[in-house]
Parts: structure tokens; C-alpha cells; sequence
């Protein structure tokens, strides 16, 4: 059996039906044996749309997203999406082929040094050079990607090795004595976390990405409910538990609510779970939750006091911990606290202009009648930040956004992973003119397989985002984020795809269109929603100020 063969059964073994790439010289014994293996294979146009595939397919679904690619150029296309999957916590497998092992270290064609390259964006990466260490690797690489904190593993597999004769004997378990994470919270920790909550006058909880990632949704619902206590969410934590449910804040940070902010300035505990603290949620630090004694649970120990110094650390898995924390909850009395934020809520809602077609009123319409377990891609900037404000996500696993890295281009092919792994599932991508055209391409695949996602660009003629940042702080001179008069008819590209295309300019065409849009069961749909040029996302944070010293305003 050869070292091709060998990889393909340890990728069935794991579970594998459905992988995202792109065919190249070194690569092609694996492709071979892949044809007929009964592993679907969704050949993209470009490696970065099979990373971000990938990885959406792991987003929505929980399970191991697979993307793999050739030497040289189309391993180092696979880096943006790896490094999006590595700063979300995403278990992404990517495989890559390689130039034979006597060649490496030569400069051969098409040649780089993959591992090297990939260090510090990956849990971990390994170069096969032996064919016997296949199904150990492959074993090693699945549960390092899905256990603990999840991230991306690289696989690096020379050509000479896809062609070299072995055995098939796979691990039933691997033991690796370097690896162990801690899923139970200490006892005592829990218990001092608990007396501290009770003790609170002004409790709140922070819900990072972490709660999704362990399902520990219910679990989290079941301590709100119990204890009374209000949330706040970083845009990874969205959809934890429902975005409509009384004690629910919405976003926190830079472009979070004014309510969640003022919440977290004014309370004397946050119990982040499952979070990173990192700068858009935290604006400046020495003056983040001043008042607050913090509670951080997670399981990555590296991410605890590392910006934010916490009192209690509990390293865990969240449901492991939530769970514990249910057990003894109770109503607390803190109805002067709750009071307080739903005065705050109430006189700062956010709000629009209404006159002419607003990104917010799409944004709105989509949360109104779509189902609830409808998923909704974004790419990066304003859309993104619209997205999570005025969308009500209802249940985990329905947001597939890039927080971390901020990667634009990744929604639309993330977008195809998730119908991928959800074809029962509308999934919709909400897009800025700018980062649809990063990896527009990918409607070549989705029209290819039949994939009947909805992208909805929300056209402003510019890089909207920097564009913003250029009107409030850099005097309007808009420096290379305008693309009025360079973009395409975007009507017109999908048709030439082979997909569906409307355009839209006012509230009440868009509310005509859509249950056609949402009707269409075959092939992509896109539109383009002409948006006022100028219309900003509020409440803002300007970088290095304070979380209550918020920018407002209506475009």
C-alpha cells in the first residue's frame, strides 16, 4: 500500500468525507488515490478559499474542517486562512504536498519550507519523511486540532513519501506525555468563584468564543436564568445564548452597545468565559472594568492574566465549569443593578437614520425572517460590525465571522464550507463591495456544486471601514479607499458565473426581492445593495480611549 493510500484511510478513519483544495505536481498520488475514495473533494479557485472552506465547514458544523494544496505557492496561499483559523481557536487540518525528501533544503521548483513558515500559526505542523509515520501523524494531528483550546495542524507530506510502499496499522489512541489539556476546574477555585459571585452587587458575565467552541450553551442559558445575572458578548460569543433574551447586552468594545460598555465600566465582578480580553473588547486597559474584581475561565492557561490580570483563574473546559457553577446557583439580589442597565438600555438603543436603503434595515429584515437556525457568514469591516450589532443571534454555531485576524475575503468561501456541512441550513454572507472581490472567484465553486448561498453585498463604494477611520479622524482625505468608479457590475459577474443577481437601491425593493433570494435551492444569489456612501458604524470606541468614551452619531 502506498504512502497516498495510507493517508486516505487514516483520513476515512478520522471521519473525513469532505475536503477543500486545489491539484499541483507533488501533490498528485494523494489526488489519485483521493478519486475514487468516496471522500468528497470541493476543488476551489484559489488555496485561500479551501483554508477559509475549511474552516467554516468547522465553525458551523463542530467538527474537523480538511483543506490541503500543493508545494510552494499553494501552501503559502493556505498561510491567511490557517492564521484566521489559529487567532479564532478553529480545529482546521491542512495537508500539504511537498518536493521529495532528498530535494528539500535545495531550492527545488516550487519548494518552501511549509513547517517553518507555519510555526507560529499552527497548534502544532509536521514534516513526514517516513512513510511508517502517516497514520501516527494523522491519529496526532486530528485530536491536537479538536481537543483542548482547538487550532489548525499542518500536515507536510513529500511526494516520495505519497509513493512509498507501507503498512496500514492505525492507532486506536494516542498518548502524548507533552499534550495533556485540563478540562475539570479545580474544586476550590470553582467554590471561591462561586462565594465571589454571591457576594457581588453588580455581577456580569463576559462570554467569549470559548462557550461555543465547548458547547456549553445550555449550561450557560441555565446559570443566567438561575442567578439573574445580565451578559455581554465578544463578537466570537454571539449566538451563546439568544441575542433577544431579556438579560442579553449585545456586544461589548469598540463597536459594541453603549449599555454593554457602561455595564462593564460600572460592575464590581466580570466572569469572562471562554474569552481572550483582547484590545477591541478591552479599549484601554488601565481603565477596563476599574471596579471590577475578574473571574476568567478557559482552557488555554496561556490566555489567563495575559492581558488582562484576573483575581480567580479557573482553567478548564466552560460546560465542565458551567456545569459545576449551575449546580449551586441561585437568584441573587441585584435587582438595582439590572435595573440600572435596562435604563441604559432603553435610552440607548441603537439606532438609524431611516431614509433611504440603511445597511442597519437590511441587517434587521435578515434577523426578522430568516429561521433561527439560519447561518450567517460576514466578511470584515462595517458590514461585519453591522452584522453584530442588529442581527439577534439565536443559537450557537449560526455566526461565521473572522474576529481575530480581521481577515477580508473570508466570508463568501467560509460561506461555502458552511452550506457544505449544512445543506439543510440557509446560509447567507453578508459583504462589503471591497471584500467580496478578494475571493469573488469562489462563485465558480459554489455554482460548480450547486450551493444556493446567499451573498448580500451591502455596496458603499469603498473600503468602508478605513474610509470611516479617514472621515473622523484623518480629516476626510480618503486615501485609496474609494472604488466607485473601478468596481464591476456585480449583477452582471454573477450571471457570467452562472449564478443569480439582483440589484437594489431602495428599503422596499430589497423587501420584494428577498423571498426570491431565499427561495432559489440551486445556485448562489447575489445582491447588491446600494447603501448610502457615507453611513458610519455608531457607537464607536477610537483606539487607545476608554470603553465610556464612545463616539455617536448618525450618518
Amino acid at each position: 500500500m502506498t504512502g497516498a493510500e495510507i493517508m486516505v484511510r487514516s483520513l476515512k478513519k478520522e471521519g473525513v468525507d469532505t475536503m477543500f483544495g486545489y491539484p499541483g505536481g507533488v501533490l498528485l498520488p494523494l489526488c489519485d488515490q483521493l478519486y475514487d475514495s468516496g471522500i468528497r473533494v470541493i476543488l476551489v479557485r484559489h488555496e485561500q478559499g479551501a483554508a477559509h472552506a475549511a474552516d467554516g465547514y468547522a465553525r458551523s458544523s463542530g467538527r474537523v474542517g480538511v483543506c490541503m494544496a500543493t508545494s510552494g505557492p499553494g501552501a503559502t496561499n493556505l498561510v491567511t486562512g490557517i492564521a484566521t483559523a489559529y487567532m479564532d481557536s478553529i480545529p482546521v487540518v491542512a495537508i500539504t504536498g511537498q518536493v521529495a525528501t532528498h530535494l528539500i533544503g535545495s531550492d527545488a521548483f516550487q519548494e518552501v519550507d511549509i513547517t517553518g513558515i507555519t510555526r507560529p500559526i499552527t497548534k502544532h505542523n509536521y514534516l513526514i519523511k517516513d512513510v511508517k509515520d502517516i497514520t501516527r501523524t494523522v491519529k496526532e494531528a486530528f485530536y491536537i486540532a479538536s481537543s483542548g483550546r482547538p487550532g489548525p495542524v499542518l500536515i507536510d507530506l513529500p511526494v516520495d513519501v505519497q509513493r512509498a510502499e507501507g503498512k496500514f496499522e492505525y492507532p486506536e489512541k494516542i498518548e502524548m506525555r507533552s499534550y495533556k489539556p485540563t478540562y475539570e476546574g479545580h474544586p476550590l477555585q470553582i467554590e471561591r468563584a462561586w462565594k465571589t459571585i454571591k457576594e457581588a452587587k453588580r455581577p456580569l458575565l463576559l462570554i467569549g468564543g470559548g462557550v461555543i467552541i465547548s458547547g456549553a450553551s445550555e449550561q450557560l442559558k441555565i446559570f443566567v436564568e438561575k442567578t439573574g445575572i445580565p451578559v455581554v458578548f465578544t463578537l466570537m460569543g454571539l449566538g451563546s445564548i439568544p441575542g433577544d433574551h431579556p438579560l442579553a447586552l449585545g456586544m461589548l468594545g469598540m463597536h459594541g452597545t453603549k449599555y454593554a460598555n457602561y455595564a462593564v465600566v460600572e460592575s464590581d465582578l466580570l466572569i469572562a468565559v471562554g474569552c481572550r480580553f483582547d484590545d477591541r473588547i478591552t479599549g484601554k486597559i488601565e481603565t477596563f472594568a476599574p471596579s471590577a474584581k475578574i473571574i476568567h475561565i478557559d482552557i488555554d492557561p496561556s490566555s489567563i492574566s495575559k492581558n488582562i490580570i484576573v483575581d480567580i483563574p479557573i482553567v478548564g473546559d466552560a460546560k465542565n465549569i458551567l456545569s459545576k457553577l449551575v449546580e449551586n446557583a441561585e437568584k441573587l439580589q441585584i435587582e438595582s443593578w439590572v435595573k440600572k442597565i435596562m435604563d441604559w438600555k432603553e435610552k440607548h438603543p441603537l439606532t438609524y437614520e431611516k431614509n433611504g436603503l440603511k445597511p442597519q434595515y437590511i441587517i434587521e429584515k435578515l434577523s426578522g425572517i430568516l429561521p433561527d437556525d439560519a447561518i450567517i457568514c460576514t466578511e470584515v469591516g462595517q458590514n461585519q460590525m453591522w452584522t453584530a450589532q442588529f442581527y439577534k443571534f439565536r443559537k450557537p454555531r449560526t455566526l461565521v465571522t473572522s474576529g481575530g485576524l480581521g481577515t477580508m475575503g473570508f466570508g463568501f468561501p467560509a460561506a461555502i464550507g458552511a452550506q457544505i456541512a449544512n445543506p439543510d441550513k440557509i446560509v447567507v454572507d453578508i459583504a462589503g463591495d471591497g471584500s467580496i472581490q478578494m475571493n469573488i472567484q469562489e462563485l465558480a465553486t459554489a455554482v460548480y456544486n450547486k450551493l444556493p448561498v446567499k451573498i448580500i453585498i451591502l455596496n458603499n463604494y469603498c473600503l468602508g471601514m478605513v474610509r470611516q477611520w479617514q472621515q473622523l479622524f484623518y480629516k476626510k482625505r480618503y486615501a485609496y479607499t474609494c472604488l466607485k468608479n473601478a468596481e464591476p457590475d456585480f449583477v452582471k459577474l454573477a450571471d457570467a458565473y452562472g449564478a443569480k443577481g439582483y440589484r437594489v437601491t431602495t428599503s422596499e425593493e430589497f423587501d420584494k426581492i428577498i423571498p426570491e433570494v431565499l427561495k432559489e435551492k440551486e445556485k448562489p444569489v447575489l445582491v447588491d445593495c446600494r447603501i448610502c456612501e457615507e453611513e458610519n458604524v455608531f457607537p464607536m470606541v477610537p483606539a487607545g480611549a476608554s470603553l465610556d468614551q464612545m463616539l455617536e452619531g448618525l450618518a
